[in-house]
């Protein structure tokens, strides 16, 4: 299995697993949070369909890639991906980012700028900030991040059963758009993470992009669904759309956070008119 090496750990290495399928304009699919690059495929089989080269990567601490116990803060995500780009040297690439993603998208872009990047796309979005505080007052009070490393601590299989009931909003959806079996392959993938890595995610949602976002200087999407219950739209998709000049936001009707397994084909759709 490929692997790239993108830190130093304690006794060994520390290396993603990646995996690098087709032709044409290199495409750098950035999973959300708990799962894996795997969960890209309704995109991945679109994409090559279409003609582009498809590059997926799991997360450190997720996936097949190595847990270890640091490293889960933007600064260092965005490095990681930064050593992705290189080790692969891409040149004229797109990051589509979800969920969790879309803060790497953001902060890679902030911090090492759009030489190797043609577009962005970012799905189910994090940016630009979460937290309330005085000067963001539309952000999500502590207590609910506090609640759920509370939950993650507790019990954090359980958690995620819950969690992914309304990630893909199960009971609206289930049944029609995710299946019982979907359902169970995400949190399969879920709880395979790293235990402490699951739980430092958590103050990663918290980073403050907006210094990041007038650097941005590529033409983005925005997709982002209006039933998400994990990441609401007004706090989110919304207020990212108005900080990025030029930047398109293409609202999913009935769309959950899990948009792009249960809304795949509307996804697609909207991902691949703005490749064309």
């Amino acid at each position: 299995m490929p692997f790239i090496k993108v830190a130093e750990g304690n006794s060994a290495p520390v290396e993603l697993y990646y995996e690098d399928h087709g032709a044409g304009q290199p495409i750098v699919l950035i999973h959300g949070w708990p799962l894996n690059g795997a969960s890209w495929e309704k995109q991945t089989a679109a994409l090559l369909a279409a003609g582009h080269r498809v590059i997926t990567y799991d997360r450190r601490g997720f996936g097949r890639s190595d847990q270890p116990a640091d490293g889960y803060d933007y600064d260092t995500l965005a490095s990681d991906l930064n050593e992705v780009l290189t080790a692969l040297d891409l040149r004229d690439a797109v990051l589509v980012g979800f969920s969790m993603g879309s803060g790497e998208v953001t902060r890679y872009l902030g911090t090492y700028g759009s030489e190797r990047i043609d577009k962005a796309v970012m799905i189910g979005v994090v940016p630009p900030f979460l937290l309330r505080t005085d000067d963001n007052p539309e952000g999500v009070d502590g207590s609910v991040f506090k609640g759920i490393e509370d939950a993650i601590t507790a019990d954090r299989f359980a958690f995620m059963s819950a969690f992914l009931a309304d990630f893909y909003n199960v009971d609206v959806l289930g049944g029609e758009r995710v299946s019982d079996q979907a359902i169970q392959a995400s949190w399969n993938v879920a709880v395979g993470a790293s235990a402490k890595g699951t739980l430092d995610c958590v103050q990663a949602w918290l980073t403050d992009f907006r210094a990041d976002l007038p650097r941005i200087d590529v033409p983005t999407l925005i997709i982002h669904g209006d039933a998400d219950r994990t990441l609401p739209i007004d706090a989110t998709a919304i207020r990212l759309a108005k900080s990025i000049a030029g930047a398109r936001l293409d609202v999913v009707p009935g769309g959950p956070h899990g948009l792009i397994w249960t809304h795949a084909a509307e996804v697609n759709s909207a991902l691949l008119a703005f490749l064309r």
